[in-house]
């Protein structure tokens, strides 16, 4: 049984709706209101053309202040800090010393030598901590900031009833602002893949953030949805899960430790150009051109039943990797995964044979990711 060590202010809110916390990350989490496939497909459906509205307090929101703040950051991540002028946010991932990939965050740059790091499960606040011995630098692990998360093409629009100037806040910038007449900072991002929104505020003013959200975008059709929905957004977005996409869950045949790199992971972008000096940089580059597997996408060549988690994939009868998660969307009218492939079959139009837990075969095909919002028009969406 997990020891949860964190409480999220919203707890009695998810309880009231038929939620049953469950840990993710240390905190109790309503991974379901009501765990069933009709809940799950409306909670994603709302998402996509409507607008959700999801408790991500789970997440770890650590602050990095001082004189040292930014040469802390820029060592311990993969991104060049100095290219994030205030009131910006950038995604960025941590490495181990071996150049593995060990957690990923957003980076906000709050003002001069204040910054915000939100990571999830991996060792993030570790690495951070690291970095910032003997160094002019404080790190704060912040429980008592809450985060939720408003996704969806009317999110923008909720908003803007209390925020008119939301609408030109750009993909991954961040404001400091007052909504319902509480303090929060709105941060134009999210885990689904849709124009949306991140909001946070203190812990005594969640509950009135969120009652008044729920209320106010009744209209536009607002729902609360339960946090495991986050699973089926980011699929066909391309957005990985540590540890659900990586080693950890499905180790290497061969019996090789845990560990992925980016270039594996599909995460490389996520370096500077030319960057050097982050923890793990000479591994990741010696890595380049090594990869053991590839994140790959994979889809149904016809049919809808969904491929299910450690289903094997199979290229002219030799088995070429693992369904990490899969969906069945009848919303975009396809079956779709995040999968494990061998590199020389992560060529988008292989021909594809899933085979189930339960022995069914499947006819797919190697797909490039993103499968939804191909070209980022949605989520980075103006006005």
């Amino acid at each position: 049984m997990a020891i949860l060590w964190r409480t999220s202010a919203l707890a009695q809110r998810h309880a009231e709706i038929g939620g049953e916390l469950e840990d993710w990350n240390g905190m109790g989490t309503a991974w379901f209101y009501d765990d069933t496939p009709e809940r799950a497909k409306a909670d994603y459906e709302a998402i996509r053309t409507k607008a959700g509205l999801m408790d991500v307090s789970g997440l770890k929101k650590v602050h990095v202040v001082g004189p040292d703040a930014a040469y802390v950051i820029d060592r311990a991540t993969t991104r060049n800090v100095e290219k994030i002028a205030p009131g910006r946010s950038t995604y960025a991932c941590f490495l181990n010393d071996r150049g593995y990939f060990v957690d990923d965050c957003i980076i906000y740059h709050i003002a001069v030598n204040s910054w915000l790091v939100v990571h999830g499960t991996g060792t993030g606040m570790e690495q951070l901590a690291a970095a910032a011995a003997g160094k002019n630098c404080e790190i704060l692990f912040d429980d008592d900031l809450h985060d939720m998360s408003l996704q969806g093409p009317k999110a923008v629009d909720i908003l803007a009833k209390d925020i008119p100037s939301i609408r030109d806040l750009a993909y991954f910038g961040i404001i400091q602002t007052r909504l319902y007449g509480r303090d929060v900072m709105i941060s134009r991002t999210g885990y689904t893949g849709e124009r949306g929104y991140e909001i946070f505020c203190r812990a005594k003013d969640a509950v009135h953030i969120w009652d008044n959200i729920l209320e106010k975008g009744a209209a536009e059709g607002v729902r609360p949805t339960q946090f495991s929905t986050l699973d089926m957004l980011r699929i066909e977005s391309y957005l990985l899960f540590y540890p659900g996409d990586n080693s950890e869950t499905f180790p290497f045949e061969d019996g090789s430790p845990c560990g992925d790199t980016l270039w594996e992971l599909g995460l490389d972008f996520t370096v500077s150009p030319d960057k050097i000096g982050f923890v793990g940089s000479e591994n990741h580059y010696a890595m380049k051109g090594k990869e053991r597997f590839k994140i790959f996408g994979v889809q149904l060549s016809g049919g809808m039943e969904q491929m299910e988690m450690f289903a094997r994939v199979h290229h002219e009868g030799k088995d070429v990797g693992v369904i990490t998660y899969g969906l069945s969307s009848e919303l975009n009218g396809y079956s779709v995964a995040i999968a494990r492939l061998s590199p020389e079959v992560a060529v988008a139009g292989t021909k594809l044979t899933v085979v189930q837990p339960d022995g069914t075969e499947l006819a797919a095909t190697a797909e490039e990711m993103p499968f939804y919002d191909k070209d980022k028009s949605i989520r980075t969406a103006k006005g």
